[in-house]
């Protein structure tokens, strides 16, 4: 079955991933931690199943100069790092255990207001290479995409209250019928993949269902990554939760690469 979903996006200079940008500003001694953790992945958390929305809200957020560890001992990846494999044409399913694994630990950096736990949902640094034609893609994946994905995950800890870890997350829906490939050549990239905007994030706090969006993901060998957490852009250096709402919420269809 195919969710119907989507958000209203500004036109991007590049794919699904807006044009590069020298903002380090945004990168804190936390965008640090978060990048030594990526070259592995989080522990593997309980499931989720798969959604959609649109608006956005912006929540000003001031970057930590570093996120305490969450002691967790990190998931070992089975095999080659994701971004080190070639890309491939095939479409990612709504559902996997690989997508829910990943939204588990997505969901657990929201518990904690920390990126690293999400890391292994986030696009990979490797991947990012292959796919941009643009100067220094490593430093726009470090300053522009993660730092902008410290900022969201905190903004979105945010909407948990006062008990955060007692939030618990219901859901992660993936528009099917709105995902679409991007070509290469397309909006600055070398190679091709498959886009879907705005996935919702449905979890009960408080005894109400509530959710919000997730921007953009695209994938890579298959499997859905998110790339654009709060927003595709943004005009201020914040933190920006894609359209909360009480209940599942409700998306339009937004085109982007």
């Amino acid at each position: 079955m195919r969710w119907v979903s989507a958000v209203i996006l500004a036109a991007v200079a590049l794919a699904g991933c807006g044009q590069s940008a020298s903002a380090s500003g945004r990168v804190s001694a936390g965008v640090a931690a978060a990048r030594s953790a990526a070259a592995s992945t989080a522990a593997n958390g309980p499931g989720a199943v798969l959604s959609v929305t649109t608006t956005t809200a912006a929540v000003s957020v001031t970057p930590a100069r570093r996120h305490p560890v969450h002691r967790r001992p990190p998931r070992r990846p089975r095999g080659p790092a994701p971004g080190t494999l070639p890309q491939t044409p095939a479409e990612p399913p709504a559902t996997s255990p690989q997508l829910h694994a990943e939204m588990a630990d997505f969901w657990r950096a929201v518990q904690v207001g920390r990126v690293w736990p999400g890391v292994p949902a986030f696009f990979p640094e490797a991947a990012y290479v292959q796919i941009k034609a643009i100067s220094d893609p490593q430093a726009d994946w470090r300053n522009r995409l993660l730092g902008d994905y410290v900022l969201d995950v905190k903004a979105a800890h945010q909407l948990l209250g006062a008990d955060p870890r007692a939030a618990k997350l219901l859901g992660v829906r993936v528009p099917e019928s709105y995902a679409h490939w991007v070509p290469p050549n397309v909006c600055y990239n070398s190679s091709g993949y498959w886009e879907v905007p705005n996935s919702r994030v449905v979890y009960s706090a408080h005894g109400q269902v509530r959710s919000f969006g997730i921007a953009s993901m695209i994938s890579w060998r298959g499997v859905w990554y998110i790339v654009h957490l709060g927003a595709v852009l943004r005009s201020v250096n914040a933190g920006v939760v894609d359209d909360p709402a009480v209940g599942p919420g409700v998306s339009a269809y937004s085109g982007t690469c």
